[in-house]
């Protein structure tokens, strides 16, 4: 009998993963992550809800217990706050504005939890994400693609994933939308069957993201000077961390007429202001790039990509440049592309591959 371990949040969505596989008559053991320290746990316990994001090794043993499989929880605060926490800071600090749940699945979930499970005898992880992995026998390659459900779809958080991880892993949910998945929660009498999504950043979840990097990283956020595209000093801003690109509210600066973040600057510490036509670029080069459903890329190609989760993927062509690095050249100019956020690669229904904006 094959052996699984399913990460557990304490959702619904991990917790219908678990139930079809051991329906299928796997060998299911739950596990929820341990992410945060003591002290978050405190403050958390202070905050209503804020404490919605500790609750859920509590929900996940209940499910494990009510599903009749055991249910183990793995320790990775250190790491969380290294691989994930830190980095999101530090990404924040150097003026960019990045997605920790890509750092999240790459080195916690479908890293460290795909470790602590071969440990445990298990043939394969699982998780409540909404995509679908196959292997085909053509290119010899296992390949992302998009679930059933597109309004749920995660392939754009998921594009980090290797071919190692992936032939460990297992997507129950892909298949299905996520109304169904609510049915089958309520049919086997889940405590969450109605459990509300998340859908704040998980370790800042009143969405004050330069209030957690300042404490979390004690840094000086001096105040600057909001510069026109043209180099003209407007005004004083509060500190890169407060702002991102495509923003428009909560600046604080009256010009008489309506103004965007256009890019920012941490060297110089200054904010670039324009118009909305500033906001619009036709390509982008992007680093740290996984490819998926192909080895290399010898020639540039025809895909779809986008450039943030709720967007559309858009055509474009992709190019290898000579430091390894990839331009995306769109056919039609794309909104507020910004540096720290990932650019992801499609061909069709299936994830080419992604990386992080310079």
């Amino acid at each position: 009998m094959k052996k699984v371990m399913v990460g557990m949040s304490g959702g619904v969505d991990s917790s219908v993963a678990a139930l079809l596989l051991k329906e299928q008559g796997l060998d299911v053991i739950g596990a929820t992550l341990s992410l945060f320290s003591e002290d978050d746990i405190v403050r958390a316990q202070e905050n209503e809800r804020d404490f919605c994001a500790f609750s859920g090794i509590e929900d996940a043993r209940r499910v494990a217990e009510k599903l009749g499989i055991e249910h183990v929880v793995i320790d990775l605060r250190e790491s969380f706050r290294k691989n994930v926490m830190s980095r999101f800071a530090e990404s924040y600090l150097r003026g960019e504005t990045p997605n920790p749940c890509i750092y999240c699945n790459r080195t916690i979930k479908f890293g460290e939890m795909l470790e602590r499970a071969q440990e445990l005898g298990c043939d394969y992880i699982a998780t409540g994400h909404y995509a679908v992995n196959s292997f085909d026998e053509r290119s010899g390659r296992w390949l992302l693609s998009r679930p059933s459900d597109r309004h749920k779809e995660q392939t754009y958080v998921l594009y980090t994933l290797t071919q190692e991880q992936l032939s460990h892993t297992l997507f129950p949910l892909g298949t299905l939308d996520k109304s169904r998945v609510r049915e089958l929660a309520g049919s086997a009498g889940l405590i969450n069957s109605k459990k509300p999504d998340s859908q704040d950043i998980c370790f800042v979840p009143d969405g004050k993201y330069a209030e957690f990097i300042k404490k979390f990283t004690g840094a000086d956020i001096r105040s600057g000077s909001f510069i026109s595209t043209d180099g003209r000093v407007l005004g004083e801003h509060r500190g890169i961390i407060n702002y991102t690109v495509g923003q428009r509210k909560g600046l604080g600066i009256s010009l008489g007429k309506p103004a965007y973040v256009v890019s920012k600057d941490a060297a110089a510490n200054t904010v670039i202001l324009g118009g909305e036509a500033d906001l619009y670029t036709r390509s982008l080069t992007a680093y740290d790039v996984n490819l998926i459903s192909v080895e290399k890329l010898d020639a540039p190609m025809r895909i779809t990509a986008k450039t943030r989760y709720s967007q559309n993927e858009t055509p474009a062509l992709l190019t290898k440049l000579e430091n390894g690095e990839y331009r995306v050249d769109f056919d039609e100019p794309q909104r507020a592309v910004t540096s720290g956020q990932s650019t992801v690669f499609y061909d069709g229904d299936i994830v080419v591959g992604g990386g992080t904006i310079r």
